[in-house]
């Protein structure tokens, strides 16, 4: 859909990231703009804006959207296209869901979008579960279970990763069973609540997830998580990637269905909406679970607007990794050469222990945020490069890897002391690995200070009980005795001894 916008430079609106998607979700509880920039397979969100219309409050007394919540939505979506159209995006997608694909004057909200430039799309209750799904899909590549995405309106359910080699979602179902209507189901009795949940997920006949797990997707259900992890005072903020075994899924659930919304409502992180439904929401999740009886619930901050994005690209792009598709352009744009990163990370493989692809693609993650950490000012480099690794919104990175990030971060700048945050995610045998990540990554650095002539002309490798540092005769000279600290500290922590090699002929080091 294309706004009557102008084509004009952007250049810098957004830290240098251009701007190139927006799509607005009109849904039963909010009516959302994200503005999407950076990897299309990791794009990063440059503008988050929403307003609380609740347009589906009054769909089950009225069949229609209240005459307030309307008011309140196109307040929001005439600011909304006069926001697009002056930065510029002509890529706009805008879907509606639950609320308005139920209410009698749904047909009549619609035209009136017509009316302020936009092209909305209407989607069914499949397509809704299909794109969550998508989303999931491109956020957990090798995900399988159910995803669950729980709105304001309704309940979207769908199986993903069942036939091997096929990443499609499954057939999706939709239930008007979403937060606002959770409170007419349980009519202030929890087990009213409860045995109707049950019966609508008996009717659906959907059954165990046959070893996969439950993706949780929606606002509500990421409320949840950050109560979880600010109970267990666990180091990582961003609640895309929490994963809780099954037991203890229910556990949380369990308290939290007994809660009071104003209880939950202390944490400056849980808006009054989000605590107000969350008791009535743990009472679903609890009946999910025992549905499904998931090996992990895991919850994703990826969902029906990623899908949109991800679902449309092509199968190539489709099979990029997110994790070095992400961290590549957050590291160029702040002056860090992917490229240099790869050929750095290259030239240190052959000292340090191979750890599998998963291993190689951390490793290569690491290296391209390292490398962006020597832009920072040297008193901060350790704390922002920490951050980064940690609470930055990373795809298919685990709660471990992260770690691991951070401890090469760290090892770069000689910080061997790791924060406790970081040694809190992962094991010693991981941590120590980064480690030697690190400290390879400062020997290549500061040997050639980058250098391409420097990464031809040197080779680091591992014979025997010893590390070898092998110079071309050409460059011998760069052996200095920073280097010689470098290479010592290197092979102690992997346990060598340190020897420099002097080659005769430049062409013996490639």
């Amino acid at each position: 859909m294309a706004l009557r916008g102008r084509n004009r430079d952007r250049e810098g609106l957004f830290s240098g990231t251009t701007p190139h998607r927006a799509i607005i979700d009109i849904g039963s509880n909010t009516v959302r703009l994200v503005v999407y920039g950076g990897s299309p397979r990791a794009p990063t969100v440059l503008l988050n804006e929403k307003v609380a219309a609740r347009l589906g409050s009054e769909l089950t007394t009225t069949g229609r959207l209240g005459e307030e919540s309307v008011a309140l939505a196109m307040r929001g979506l005439e600011r909304y296209a006069l926001l697009l159209s002056d930065l510029g995006i002509e890529a706009v997608d805008v879907v509606a869901t639950a609320a308005v694909r139920e209410a009698s004057n749904g047909p009549e909200f619609l035209d009136r979008l017509r009316t302020i430039g936009f092209a909305p799309r209407l989607l069914s209750g499949e397509e809704e579960a299909n794109l969550s799904a998508w989303g999931v899909i491109g956020a957990f590549p090798k995900g399988k279970g159910t995803v669950a995405d729980l709105g304001g309106g309704s309940l979207e359910l769908v199986r993903i990763g069942e036939a091997e080699g096929r990443s499609e979602p499954g057939k999706g179902i939709s239930l008007p069973i979403g937060t606002l209507r959770l409170p007419e189901l349980k009519k202030g009795d929890p087990d009213k609540l409860r045995k109707a949940l049950q019966s609508a997920l008996k009717e659906t006949g959907t059954s165990p997830a046959e070893g996969g797990d439950l993706f949780l997707v929606g606002g509500t259900w990421r409320a949840i998580a950050v109560h979880a992890m600010e109970q267990r005072g666990y180091p990582l903020t961003d609640p895309h990637g929490m994963s809780l075994p099954r037991e203890d899924a229910l556990a949380l659930a369990k308290d939290l269905a007994r809660r009071d919304p104003e209880e939950l409502r202390a944490s400056p992180r849980i808006s009054t909406m989000r605590s107000a439904s969350m008791p009535d929401a743990a009472v679903l999740l609890q009946v999910l679970v025992k549905r499904l009886e998931p090996r992990n619930v895991v919850v994703s901050a990826w969902g029906l607007r990623e899908g949109i994005l991800f679902s449309g690209l092509a199968p190539h792009a489709r099979a990029q990794d997110p994790l070095i598709a992400g961290v590549s352009t957050f590291a160029a744009s702040r002056g860090a050469s992917p490229t240099m990163a790869t050929r750095i990370a290259s030239w240190t493989v052959d000292a340090l222990p191979e750890g599998g692809s998963n291993s190689e693609r951390r490793r290569l993650a690491a290296t391209m945020l390292a490398l962006a950490t020597m832009q920072v000012e040297p008193n901060l480099r350790m704390r922002v490069g920490v951050e980064w690794a940690l609470h930055k919104r990373w795809i298919a990175l685990a709660p471990g890897g992260r770690a691991m990030l951070a401890a090469a971060i760290c090892a770069n700048g000689n910080h061997l002391d790791l924060p406790g945050e970081v040694t809190a995610l992962a094991s010693k045998a991981d941590l120590d690995r980064a480690v030697g990540w690190g400290l390879a990554i400062r020997l290549c650095r500061r040997l050639g200070a980058q250098s391409r002539q420097s990464l031809q002309r040197t080779k680091l490798v591992r014979e025997g009980k010893s590390l070898v540092l092998t110079l071309g005769a050409s460059h011998a000279a760069l052996y200095g005795l920073p280097n010689e600290k470098d290479l010592k500290l290197l092979a102690d922590w992997l346990g060598l001894e340190p020897c420099v090699r002097i080659a005769e002929l430049q062409d013996d080091v490639t």
